[in-house]
């Protein structure tokens, strides 16, 4: 059975909040969790018309510092060579790998989407959310509700979570909606954006050399 939460369409509720903003003639301040350049082109061509978007890069899931760094700069770059709407500006998060694997200890072995992802997305939109209470932001979220293989509801339920507990608000998304994900696709393309081809913690990587090893 799903819950009333399920139900929701976070997409309309998106689109109604947008629609508000635009007659209130607000711009306000948005903290703007982001996993990579590719899913976060869309989401700021998206967003920036409507917001004065902080792109903040916290993902200590990325195992490899390599592989890190690489991520960084794509998404700098994207940032630079997007003509946005409102400036969007870029903070870099500590990179502390070591407290992911502490965070998911015990959970090493679940399946890929399941309860150890479920973690990650705290982590990250914890960190998230305590950057926008002391950038005094109106509004946070994440791209993470891009990818086909993350669980938008789960993503809300925990920004909802993070909302109450530090006090700003939380902006509802299911970014791969209205064709989304498909239009990271064309911008990735458009803008030579790298685009890996794991999430980025060493247990993503191995699920995926699993899958290619099976259709080999």
């Amino acid at each position: 059975m799903a819950t009333p939460f399920e139900n929701r369409n976070f997409q309309k509720e998106l689109e109604k909040k947008l629609q508000k903003l635009k007659e209130a003639g607000e711009v306000p301040a948005l903290v703007l969790h982001s996993c990579c350049a590719p899913c976060s082109s869309y989401v700021i061509e998206y967003l920036s018309d409507y917001f004065k978007i902080t792109v903040f890069y916290y993902n200590p899931n990325i195992s490899e510092q390599e592989e890190y760094r690489k991520r960084v700069k794509e998404q700098q770059r994207f940032i630079n060579e997007f003509p946005a709407k409102y400036p969007v500006g870029f903070i870099e998060g500590d990179y502390e790998p070591q407290r992911f694997f502490e965070s998911v200890k015990g959970y090493e072995n679940c399946r890929e989407g399941g309860e150890r992802c479920f973690i990650c997305y705290a982590m990250r939109l914890e960190r998230t959310a305590q950057l926008a209470r002391e950038l005094k932001a109106d509004y946070f979220t994440t791209t993470l509700t891009i990818s086909p293989l993350k669980n938008s509801v789960k993503l809300n339920e925990t920004g909802l979570e993070m909302s109450k507990r530090y006090g700003v608000e939380y902006l509802l998304s299911d970014f791969k909606k209205r064709e989304g994900y498909k239009r990271s696709i064309e911008l990735s393309k458009e803008y030579s954006l790298y685009r890996q081809n794991y999430c980025g913690c060493a247990f993503s990587k191995n699920s995926c050399k699993e899958k290619m090893t099976g259709l080999s």
